[in-house]
């Protein structure tokens, strides 16, 4: 690889840090969403992975 795939991969893993992961101390929110969180009154949870894989994010779903 070179130098402009690690910054995009970085950037990609600092976005998924700062907006979608959740964190403890918030409750499982985000600190700093990039879309509403939604209310864990869903049933059914969809997994969408992210650089390949290495991180995953979930996501719920109307049931």
């Amino acid at each position: 690889m070179n130098e402009h795939h690690l910054r995009a991969v970085l950037d990609r893993y600092v976005t998924h840090y700062n907006h979608r992961r959740p964190h403890r101390a918030l409750q499982l929110a985000p600190p700093r969403p990039d879309h509403p969180v939604p209310q864990p009154a869903h049933t059914s949870i969809r997994r969408r992975p992210v650089l390949d894989g290495l991180i995953n994010e979930y996501e719920p779903t109307a049931a």
